[in-house]
């Protein structure tokens, strides 16, 4: 194992009538102009955003707000929102929504805390010192930024997705109702399965270990595909639902890292997909993962082995993980994912920019520079 540093300063609020604790929270964390950051009209067509309104109007909190959040956020709607916030003094971010609404507000408190450009951050040109900081109310568990020390934004005006890492952008806290699920159409909530399912495997798969973390992270996996597959039958069923919400924020929150170097090459490959194509990215993960095992597993066989015996019942583990993902709705492929196969013009294009022109290298399990980008992206396009 290697030595490590965990930190999860988030504070947790979970359950059906979580949401009543708003405002105290806000109050906690010294909010007194928020900024309401969402995406599209499901928050404001279930009643979400008018209670939001009405819980800071009777608290005294004044708010403006800033819709339009998308799949894959973007660095102009990021730009939109320091404006405002500089405008109309914000000094507190609330996220009302998932992953890419989460990821937006982080752009909007580094940006609000920065005399330069926030992309700079993402282009590795500066390292963030501050942050506003942000507070959230998850209505999609998948990505589990509500926890995580990491925010992804494309650039729409370079074509670039690009991430970046600091405990800065940590909420400060995430109001977590289940029952906020429960209308999330299928392909969404087999989507964000995935995103959970490949942030506990991105860490699993590392040449380092620590017989705990493995254990808690074999633990995630198996409750999540099991309740994964239950689910899609059974969506107002509320065990299954907080089940998949709380696996979300653990998966990422650092947990089932601690003690070994974790990968994500295939996170890394995924961005150029979603970019490229404009998919979801837990779809685009699925696509990837069982070509990028295939190309990487003579690496160390045995990480494979644990993962069949600990959680597959013994299966071929790349097979069963194909098997899975179909059988929630999932591609397992490029063709499956766009329809068609990407030309090679497309593939090449994809490695290039992966490789930032081939001086980039991902992952760790096994590192992957330009050449090893190409070949997974061609086995991926079968």
């Amino acid at each position: 194992m290697t030595d490590f540093h965990f930190l999860t300063p988030t504070e947790i609020v979970f359950g059906k009538s979580s949401e009543e604790h708003l405002t105290g929270l806000l109050a906690k964390y010294g909010a007194h102009k928020v900024l309401i950051h969402y995406g599209g009209g499901s928050a404001e067509r279930s009643g979400l955003l008018t209670k939001i309104r009405t819980m800071l109007g009777s608290a005294g909190i004044a708010h403006v707000e800033l819709g339009g959040v998308v799949p894959n956020p973007k660095l102009s709607l990021v730009r939109d929102g320091i404006a405002l916030c500089k405008k109309e003094h914000v000094d507190f971010i609330l996220a009302v929504g998932g992953g890419s609404v989460i990821d937006s507000s982080k752009g909007i408190g580094y940006g609000l805390a920065y005399d330069g450009d926030v992309w700079d951050f993402f282009d590795a040109k500066a390292t963030p010192k501050d942050a506003v900081p942000i507070g959230v109310v998850l209505t999609i568990p998948a990505s589990g930024s509500e926890m995580s020390d990491s925010t992804v934004i494309t650039n729409d005006e370079l074509d670039l997705k690009r991430g970046s890492n600091s405990d800065l952008c940590r909420p400060k806290f995430a109001i977590m109702n289940p029952e906020r699920t429960y209308t999330l159409p299928a392909f969404q909530t087999a989507c964000g399965i995935t995103d959970i399912l490949m942030h506990t495997l991105e860490r699993y798969f590392s040449k380092t270990h620590m017989d705990i973390t493995d254990a808690i992270a074999e633990g995630l996996l198996r409750t999540v595909m099991d309740a994964g597959k239950k689910v899609l039958d059974d969506p107002f069923n509320y065990e299954l639902r907080a089940t998949i919400m709380w696996a979300g924020s653990l998966s990422h929150n650092g947990l089932t890292g601690c003690g070994a170097i974790s990968d994500f090459g295939t996170h890394r490959l995924e961005h150029e997909l979603s970019t490229m194509y404009g998919v979801a990215h837990g779809a685009g993960l699925a696509a990837l993962w069982c070509y990028w095992a295939k190309y990487v597993h003579a690496e160390d066989p045995s990480r494979f082995e644990s993962l069949s015996k600990n959680v597959l019942g013994g299966a071929e583990p790349i097979q069963a993980m194909r098997e899975f993902f179909h059988s929630i709705g999932m591609p397992a492929s490029i063709r499956e994912l766009i329809g068609r196969r990407a030309t090679d013009a497309e593939i090449e294009e994809m490695a290039l920019r992966c490789s930032r022109g081939g001086d980039f290298k991902v992952g760790n399990f096994k590192v992957l520079g330009q050449k090893e980008m190409l070949d997974i992206y061609k086995m991926a396009n079968e």
